[in-house]
């Protein structure tokens, strides 16, 4: 077949294969065009899923009448400067309009602040229509109907109209987080609005923002992040650890901006992440990057959501730092999740009617107590008990009020004696120790909460912490193999361990050249004992060719402490004494992390006395 020239449909088509993927790549690029119009209400309407019909519509600068036939003809656009480095806008490449022309039924309708009347283009699977006069308000309005009409094959690939909405969802959300000054109504055909109200592009504000995207129990479960680094500013929210999730979906980031899904960013969160929260759980985070435009390329791929940093060591050393940084001075919180959970388990179920007892339909107390099969306690000789256990006229006796009024008065003197040192502690963050239930878990009272702690939870994180400060203080202890061995490995994997070769011996591997495309170890680390060599060198060859860090060595030293530290820590069946009990609190509010242990569990869990009253009714 001789070479020739594709029709500018074609050119299209073919663009659009990468720049329109399904309805949500539409929605983002024209609510992306909208923003760029700064525009500051955005409505987006859609039907089947997107598929029959999107309409957005913005109040934007809008476009006037004479250059509409560019802004739906290729590689046009007024968002970009000579140098396309200088990258200040969403859009900047000129594609999306006639890329979504040429598989749908376009059309634009669109008017200027200055315009006395409106304008409007329509483009039918490549066909251009000519420009006619319109009404419509300032901004503009595209509707996009018939989506893939002209390439058939495409809509075999489509999900099914609540994936394609739940999709276009998830695009908006993602992009109303980086502009919480606009306003965003999303509307369906099964009736379903999702409305955004402007907040303001202070911390507050975009906090506000968050918690309308992510759930009004974010916000409490939050740490704030800002931190610069060579002139990248990092800024935004992490969640505690014991406030995670089951996959990544709740992970927003942001550079310049533009939300991306980077897998540096990605696996940079995730290494935060490490020593706090267990493999199969994840953070919710909302980060935003700022950096010069001239350091970052977006211009990776058509779709804008993959990025390429000039210097990735140094944002993911940024992004590992400031959360581990945040998480270390935050000091110790509890989720309120946790506080929901237990009080979904205390709270009384449905009363059962149908059980045998008297005539109206109530048994005594102490039938049903014997029904329920405890035993142990005897409603019967109970100094408080109820009315129906006491005397015969139903209320209470004189030695039953004697042995009441004791009691209180005992309390009472119980409470009065309890000295300014007890006081002091039920200031402290998880207060004074009352209790141990069920020889592993310390209740203890604060003075306006209640906390439960897992003792062996609690000490794991201890121990473990202990032992990573001691190990990553001084050098690794090393063993020194009988014979080196050497590893084949491409010539750029050999180059980039030699030069990492410092680090790698701090932490107990000695590695060196041995020629062009192999390297000699000749020391690992005491505390792996019997390993993998080969396999080792090579992991971390990926890792410093994928991240630029020697993390993976790290993890498994860091791995072998925790097990160490699971083993020697405070066992479950314990007794433990107050002082012991209260000794482990004060530690614990001193211990970064210590509000998950090794494996990423809670170690306690804290009820506050409203949630508490609320259980009786009391508010």
């Amino acid at each position: 077949m001789p070479i020739r020239q594709l029709s500018e449909t074609m050119i299209n088509q073919i663009a659009a294969g990468e720049v329109i993927e399904r309805p949500a790549s539409v929605v983002k690029e024209l609510v992306e065009n909208a923003l760029d119009a700064g525009a500051a209400r955005i409505e987006i309407v859609t039907a089947g899923g997107g598929l029959n019909l999107i309409r957005v519509t913005d109040d934007g600068s809008g476009i006037p009448e004479k250059e509409l036939p560019l802004a739906i003809a290729r590689h046009c656009t007024s968002k970009l400067a000579d140098d396309i480095h200088d990258i200040h806008s969403l859009g900047f490449r000129g594609e999306a309009l006639p890329s979504i022309g040429s598989v749908a039924r376009l059309s634009i309708r669109s008017r200027t602040a200055n315009g006395d009347s409106a304008a409007e283009i329509g483009i039918e699977g490549g066909r251009v229509s000519a420009v006619k006069p319109a009404a419509a308000n300032r901004g503009t309005t595209v509707e996009v109907r018939d989506l893939f009409f002209a390439t058939p094959a495409r809509l075999k690939f489509m999900k099914g109209e609540r994936a394609e909405s739940s999709a276009t969802s998830d695009v908006i959300k993602r992009i109303a987080i980086a502009f919480p000054a606009v306003r965003f109504t999303l509307a369906g055909s099964d009736r379903s609005t999702l409305e955004l109200p402007a907040t303001d592009d202070s911390p507050e504000g975009r906090l506000r923002r968050v918690a309308q995207v992510m759930g009004a129990d974010f916000p409490p479960n939050a740490i704030a992040i800002d931190a610069m680094r060579d002139g990248v500013h990092l800024a935004g929210h992490v969640s505690i650890p014991s406030f995670s999730r089951a996959n990544a979906l709740q992970q927003y980031a942001y550079v310049n901006g533009r939300p991306v899904r980077d897998k540096l960013i990605a696996g940079a969160i995730r290494g935060a992440f490490a020593d706090v929260l267990p493999r199969d759980r994840h953070a919710v985070t909302v980060l935003f990057l700022t950096l010069d435009p001239a350091i970052v390329d977006v211009n990776v791929h058509p779709a804008k959501a993959d990025v390429r940093f000039r210097d990735p060591g140094l944002v993911r050393g940024l992004i590992v730092g400031a959360i581990r940084e945040a998480l270390a001075n935050a000091g110790i919180r509890a989720a309120t999740s946790g506080a929901a959970g237990m009080m979904a388990a205390f709270r009384p179920g449905a009363a059962s009617y149908a059980h045998p007892g008297p005539a109206n339909g109530h048994r005594s107390y102490e039938a049903a107590y014997r029904a329920s099969g405890f035993a142990g306690f005897d409603p019967a000789r109970s100094p408080q008990r109820p009315l129906d256990a006491g005397s015969a006229n139903g209320g209470f006796g004189e030695n039953d009020q004697a042995a009441f009024d004791a009691g209180s008065l005992h309390s009472a003197d119980a409470r009065a004696g309890q000295d300014e040192a007890a006081e002091t502690l039920l200031g402290m963050a998880l207060g004074a120790a009352r209790a141990q239930v069920h020889e592993n878990y310390i209740v203890a009272q604060t003075r306006d909460s209640l906390v439960i702690v897992d003792q062996h939870a609690a000490h794991e994180r201890l121990v473990y912490e202990a032992l990573k400060n001691a190990l990553h203080s001084r050098a690794v202890p090393s063993q020194m193999l009988l014979l080196p061995e050497i590893v084949d490995l491409p010539e750029e994997d050999a180059e980039r361990l030699a030069l990492h070769s410092e680090t790698l011996a701090r932490f107990g591997l000695a590695v060196e050249r041995f020629g062009p495309g192999a390297v000699a170890v000749r020391e690992t680390p005491s505390m792996l004992g019997e390993t993998n060599v080969q396999q080792l060198v090579r992991d971390l060859a990926d890792e410093i060719a994928d991240n630029d860090t020697v993390d993976t060595l790290k993890e498994r030293l860091d791995k072998i402490a925790a097990t160490m530290a699971c083993h020697g820590s405070v066992r479950s069946g314990r007794l433990l004494k107050p002082e012991e009990m209260n000794a482990l609190l004060r530690q614990m509010e001193a211990t970064p992390g210590a509000g998950t242990c090794n494996h990423g569990r809670p170690t306690y869990i804290e009820l506050r006395l409203a949630d508490i009253e609320r259980l009786f009714g009391r508010r």
